[in-house]
């Protein structure tokens, strides 16, 4: 079986940059083969004039890089670079797809869980979104955009040379709140140290909450923003099957609202952690290393949703809790 082929999946609203990012990352003396699936949609073509209207047009750039443009299903896009991989005809080693300005990430990111055959020769390595510094102010004012920053694994901001100091301040805070798991970077003009972009690994199922996870900061008054970020503690341990109880309700309930969520958890009776991670009702669950002798054994929740019950849940929470002894 080929070595999966990792996938970025770029979005961010319209005018935040994202085809002058895609340039920069095709053109970049890099030595990677990079695929880059672009949407008819999108908001600047990387080069209209090599690619035409072809429901999948393929071409393979002057520097080995792979450029292709739909007009179809995204599924069938993939299987397609995957036969002309197989064939020979292509080479590319990555692939990277640019979502449209007022896309969802949700149906592109559940597209690499529900395909059996796309699961085993694509992985998604992690959802990176542009937020424009300069009229994020108007763009977070639609739920589409928060959603698109509340998927996101690393969250790059760009037109910071057009706002103060101050109001790129407000806006990581802003951010933060929505997203508390994502690393905040500045791009500029396009350009960017790729390992920032690349090997994220932001859907393993392992122990690593990310470099970028931090409490929630502390907001007075209710935040105008639907989707926030939502963080569950505990150091007493879990038992597996009120776990198991809440979990499964959660996403009865509020499945649809639950953008990303990923847990490393203290379960009564087992030295191993337990990790899971989901994408609305996609989720799953794994054994991870023992913890360490001596080590602070603390289950940390993080969920990042729109609109949900936060006080509900956190009682939940508390009553799914196993008891001391147990």
């Amino acid at each position: 079986m080929p070595t999966p082929v990792p996938v970025t999946v770029l979005t961010g609203f319209l005018g935040a940059g994202k085809t002058t990012l895609l340039r920069y990352m095709l053109q970049a003396e890099h030595g990677l083969k990079l695929a880059v699936i672009e949407n008819e949609f999108s908001d600047a073509g990387i080069d209209t004039e090599l690619l035409g209207d072809e429901p999948v047009q393929v071409v393979t750039l002057a520097n080995g890089c792979v450029c292709c443009s739909i007009h179809t299903d995204l599924t069938k896009a993939l299987f397609l670079l995957l036969e002309r991989l197989d064939s020979g005809e292509i080479a590319f080693d990555r692939l990277v797809i640019e979502c449209t300005g007022l896309a969802d990430p949700a149906p592109v990111a559940q597209t690499f869980f529900m395909e059996e055959e796309l699961r085993d020769r694509y992985v998604l390595d992690g959802i990176v979104t542009l937020v424009d510094a300069a009229h994020a102010g108007e763009h977070l004012k639609q739920t589409i955009a928060q959603a698109q920053v509340g998927f996101a694994d690393r969250l790059l901001v760009s037109k910071t040379d057009l706002v103060t100091p101050e109001a790129f301040e407000a806006l990581s805070k802003r951010l933060a709140r929505i997203n508390n798991r994502a690393s905040i970077r500045v791009v500029d003009h396009g350009e960017i140290d790729l390992a920032e972009l690349l090997d994220i690994r932001g859907f393993n199922l392992n122990a690593e909450l990310g470099a970028g996870f931090r409490p929630r900061p502390m907001v007075i008054g209710k935040s105008s923003d639907r989707i926030t970020s939502m963080v569950l503690r505990t150091d007493m341990p879990l038992d597996i099957d009120r776990l198991s109880d809440f979990m499964n309700t959660l996403l009865e309930e509020h499945g649809r609202q639950l953008l990303r969520y990923k847990g490393v958890l203290s379960i009564a009776g087992d030295p191993r952690r337990l990790v899971f991670q989901g994408v609305l009702k996609l989720y799953g669950f794994d054994w991870d290393t023992a913890w360490e002798e001596g080590e602070a054994r603390e289950s940390v929740m993080v969920f990042i949703a729109d609109d949900l019950p936060e006080e509900a849940i956190r009682e939940a929470f508390k009553r799914m809790q196993a008891c001391e002894g147990r």
